[in-house]
């Protein structure tokens, strides 16, 4: 046992392997369920549920537990039509000629185009910040694998909106230099992800995509 003081005992709850596959397995059914939306209602939701969700995300593993994220939830309307604006003007650049044939031809299923009403019609937007680096009593303090402690934590995050009731979107506009910009965010804050939240609307569509098999997943040695 280790007697550091900086260490205490872990708190580990243990299953039956009965009660571990009944829980995998209604997990894998529930998020199996979970889909990208980009038709959301204007339906209020409950913020408590974000904060819950965020303290989710915030329970991620990272890189020596830097925690190198910040989790913007946006409802301001003037604030959001501003990024409306700003994130069009950036996909419409992408959409006319960034973005490779290639490109253009993998996003045709999903019916995407520089458009994004969900924007503003969403009741919320969670932006993902993650820390290039950190000031601490005026020094700045280096993160460690940053990418990816935010990336998993983005993961969580998701997963507790689906499982909470809420449908996501993970919105990439790129460059996204303009988010810190309108967010007056600190210049150690990147933009990572825009998650609009909320309902989807009453008669929304999906693509009809087919997920990989689990043979496709795994490879067993």
């Amino acid at each position: 046992m280790n007697s550091d003081s900086r260490f205490h005992a872990l708190e580990f709850q243990r299953f039956s392997e009965a009660d571990m596959r009944t829980r995998a397995q209604e997990f894998q059914a529930h998020m199996s369920q979970r889909r990208t939306v980009r038709e959301f209602s204007d339906e209020p939701i409950p913020m408590d549920v974000l904060d819950e969700c965020i303290r989710v995300a915030g329970s991620a593993p990272s890189g020596a537990h830097r925690q190198p994220w910040t989790f913007v939830v946006l409802t301001d309307p003037e604030v959001r039509s501003r990024l409306r604006v700003a994130a069009e003007e950036e996909e419409r650049i992408n959409y006319g000629g960034r973005m490779n044939e290639e490109w253009l031809h993998a996003l045709e299923p999903l019916g995407t185009d520089s458009n994004k009403p969900f924007l503003e019609v969403a009741p919320a937007l969670i932006i993902v910040l993650r820390h290039a680096w950190d000031e601490v009593d005026g020094q700045r303090i280096q993160n460690y694998y940053t990418q990816e402690s935010v990336g998993i934590a983005a993961g969580f995050l998701i997963a507790a909106l689906h499982n909470a009731g809420l449908a996501t979107l993970t919105h990439t506009p790129s460059p996204m230099n303009f988010l810190c910009e309108i967010l007056e965010r600190p210049a150690n804050e990147k933009p990572y992800l825009l998650i609009p939240v909320g309902y989807p609307v009453s008669d929304c569509e999906v693509p009809a995509l087919k997920r990989k098999s689990l043979d496709e997943l795994v490879v067993r040695r």
